[in-house]
C-alpha cells in the first residue's frame, strides 16, 4: 500500500462529514487506504462516519469505533499502528483538506526524494468560522532540518505526509504526550530533510471545543516547557540544546526577558536565510 490517511475522532460531528470528503475527493495514481479512529464519541460522529462509508466507492475505508475512551494519544497510537502504508497522511476530524491534489503532490515529491523523512505545506486557519492565511508558514524555508523544528514546530497536523515506521517503536512517553503530532515530527526528522510546499492545501480549525484551542496561551506554555522538558532525552546532544532554547523562549517570554536573548540565538525564520 503507497499511503495510510490517518483520521482521529473524538465527537466531531459538527465537522466529520466535510473532513472525510476532503479525503475521499483526492485524486491520485496509486491507491491508499482510509483509517478512522473514533474514540467513543459521545455525539453522533459514529453514524455520520458509518453512513459516509457505506456510500464510499473511492478507497479501502477502515473503521474503528472504539467501545471505550482511549485517550487522544492511546487512540493516535493505535491508528498508526493499524497503517500499512509506505506513508503517512494526518488529519483530525476537525480539520480539512481542500486541494485535491493534495497527496499526489507530496507522495511524488518524496517518492523522488529519498532523503527526506517529512513533506508538509501551507495551511488555511479557520477560527470562528472565519478563514485567515497563516502568514507564519510564508517565511519558512523550504528544506530545513530537525535543527530548526527543534526550535520551533510548524508543522500543522493536516499538512503532513512522512515516510512510515522510520523507528522501530514509539518512546514511552509518546501515549502520555499532550502534543503527539510534534514528537511523532520530531523523532521522524531524525532520520531525513524536511520540505515544505508553499501552497495552501488544507485548513487547519481552532475552536473552543479542541483540547489545545481551549486553554489560555500561559496555559499552553505550561504544557509545552513539561512537554519539552519529557521529551528531550529521546534525541542526541544537540538536539537536547535546541529544545532547551524553545523552552528558555518560552519561559523567558513571561518574564519579559525574551527580546534581549533572541538577538543572541541564529534565528530560524530570518528573512535574509
Amino acid at each position: 500500500m503507497m499511503l495510510s490517511v490517518i483520521m482521529i475522532v473524538y465527537n466531531h460531528s459538527k465537522y466529520i462529514e466535510e473532513a472525510i470528503q476532503g479525503v475521499l475527493k483526492q485524486e491520485t495514481n496509486f491507491d491508499f487506504e482510509f483509517i478512522i479512529s473514533n474514540d467513543c464519541s459521545t455525539d453522533n460522529s459514529d453514524s455520520l462516519i458509518r453512513s459516509i462509508k457505506n456510500e464510499n466507492t473511492r478507497c479501502k475505508i477502515t473503521y474503528y469505533d472504539q467501545k471505550v475512551n482511549l485517550g487522544m494519544m492511546p487512540n493516535f497510537m493505535f491508528a498508526l499502528n493499524a497503517a500499512n502504508g509506505k506513508y503517512i497522511a494526518l488529519c483530525e476530524g476537525d480539520d480539512y483538506w481542500t486541494d485535491a491534489s493534495k497527496l499526489q503532490k507530496q507522495v511524488d515529491f518524496l517518492e523522488q526524494n529519498n532523503e527526506f523523512s517529512i513533506c508538509f505545506h501551507n495551511v488555511n486557519l479557520e477560527i470562528n468560522n472565519t478563514l485567515k492565511e497563516d502568514n507564519l508558514k510564508k517565511r519558512i524555508p523550504s528544506v530545513f532540518g530537525i535543527e530548526e523544528l527543534a526550535l520551533k514546530n510548524v508543522i500543522h497536523t493536516p499538512s503532513v505526509v512522512y515516510r512510515n515506521r522510520l523507528f522501530p517503536e514509539f518512546p514511552d512517553y509518546f501515549k502520555n504526550a499532550p502534543i503527539g503530532d510534534y514528537f511523532l515530527h520530531l523523532l521522524n526528522a531524525q532520520y531525513g530533510k524536511i520540505k515544505y510546499i508553499d501552497e495552501v492545501m488544507a485548513v487547519y480549525r481552532i475552536h473552543g471545543t479542541s483540547y489545545w484551542s481551549s486553554k489560555s496561551n500561559a496555559e499552553q506554555d505550561q504544557i509545552l516547557i513539561t512537554f519539552l522538558n519529557s521529551i528531550k532525552i529521546n534525541f542526541e546532544g544537540q538536539i537536547q540544546k535546541i529544545i532547551d532554547l524553545q523552552i528558555d523562549k518560552i519561559a523567558m517570554k513571561h518574564a519579559g526577558f525574551w527580546d534581549k536573548k533572541i538577538k543572541k540565538i541564529k534565528r530560524f525564520f530570518d528573512p535574509k536565510k
